[in-house]
């Protein structure tokens, strides 16, 4: 029986009551029979009734990450097997295409597993355990992951800055079975992919953008693209195989942008006059802005720029000076696909950045599509936090 309890302020039980799963500090009045962190309680209201159940983290802002609103429903392993079970039912469709072997098995407080992350690779997992809550539960979560999936190994990505706000370190390297190679190769829509599960972004692929890079597919016919913010050239690829005329890559990482070539030759598209730049893409949109390029497509995809509500300020800053730069490089008539995963930034707030952006660049801007994250990245209608992938497809005059 559980005797440890959290007991939330009066009139703070509003978003416990609405689902959301988080519970943070602010909203404690008092503890009860001195939990310890990665214990699970039994969070009261302020009269003393049973509202929800969940783990208790003492070093952590989010004080508690909500599990269950039935009293009734103890947090055992088997009630982790029927989580991991329910999320990865959800990948059915995904499971029985042959045209892609990659997507995200189970996505956090989606699929309500809080703090844990699950790719799969053709037949690799990469795991993050990035919450406490996740963390404690490790072994409960990995068996029924072995058990449903069979992959031929484990390999652990728990390297984000997740960790540390929850008190735990960064944790990198093989789990269960046989150890990765150095560059694994999926299939995504019928392309190939070398994926860097090791030391890439994330947990090497940016498996969210695989409807995008499907539905950008259609502006790229005969067309010249930039690619900014390229990382192993996805998006490259696909505009290749649409008919592109040439690609542009720009990005930071000399490594990524090796990567990126072998993708486009590992796909058939020999003899191209694609070009890989690797450099500050601020300063390569710039050089082409005052060489007085010009370009038909132009994909804007970079990292996460505020990883926290403090940063956001700074973020739109970096977000309208990237957009500002892409629209004047554009063609009359020419297509910006941007995107944001900043899930502090706001669908509206994005909007509203591309709006000054547009008027200093004097250019007329025409939404004609809204994308989001892939369908292996549900959205949790009671955690809004876990839309964070926004774009737009723009028409710039």
């Amino acid at each position: 029986m559980i005797t440890k309890q959290v007991i939330l302020k009066k009139d703070r039980e509003k978003s416990v009551l609405n689902k959301h799963p988080w519970l943070f500090s602010g909203a404690i009045n008092r503890l009860e029979g001195n939990p310890e962190s990665g214990d699970v309680v039994d969070v009261w209201n302020s009269k003393a009734r049973f509202v929800a159940r969940g783990i208790y983290n003492e070093k952590s802002q989010i004080s508690v990450r909500l599990l269950t609103w039935n009293p009734n429903d103890p947090i055992d392993e088997e009630f982790w097997r029927r989580r991991i079970s329910r999320a990865v039912a959800g990948r059915l469709a995904l499971k029985q295409d042959q045209s892609t072997n990659a997507y995200r098995l189970v996505y956090s407080e989606a699929d309500g597993v809080p703090g844990f992350i699950a790719d799969l690779y053709g037949t690799w997992l990469v795991v993050q355990f990035l919450s406490l809550a996740a963390e404690k539960n490790r072994k409960f979560i990995l068996n029924t992951l072995l058990d449903l999936v069979e992959p031929q190994g484990i390999y652990e990505r728990s390297d984000s800055d997740s960790r540390e706000k929850e008190g735990l370190v960064p944790v990198t390297g093989p789990v269960w079975g046989e150890i990765p190679p150095d560059l694994i190769e999926i299939i995504e829509n019928g392309l190939t992919f070398q994926v860097d599960v090791k030391l890439g972004h994330k947990t090497g692929f940016y498996l969210d953008q695989r409807e995008n890079r499907m539905r950008a597919s259609k502006y790229f016919a005969g067309k010249e693209v930039l690619n900014a913010f390229a990382y192993t050239g996805a998006f490259s690829v696909y505009a290749a195989r649409a008919g592109a005329t040439r690609v542009i890559n720009v990005d930071s990482s000399e490594r990524s942008l090796q990567i990126a070539e072998n993708n486009m030759l590992r796909n058939g598209f020999n003899g191209r006059e694609d070009v890989y730049s690797a450099a500050d893409v601020f300063d390569v949109l710039r050089a082409y802005r005052e060489a007085g390029w010009k370009f038909d497509v132009i994909v804007l995809d970079p990292p996460k720029f505020a990883h926290s509500k403090r940063n956001v300020e700074k973020a739109s800053h970096g977000y309208k000076d990237i957009n500002l730069l892409a629209m004047k490089l554009l063609k009359r008539g020419g297509i910006l696909i941007t995107f944001s995963c900043s899930g502090v930034v706001s669908s509206d707030l994005f909007q509203k950045i591309l709006f000054g952006a547009s008027l200093d660049a004097s250019r007329t801007v025409q939404i004609i599509e809204r994308l989001s994250q892939g369908s292996d990245h549900p959205v949790l209608l009671t955690c809004p936090e876990s839309e964070y992938l926004k774009g737009l497809v723009c028409r710039v005059w």
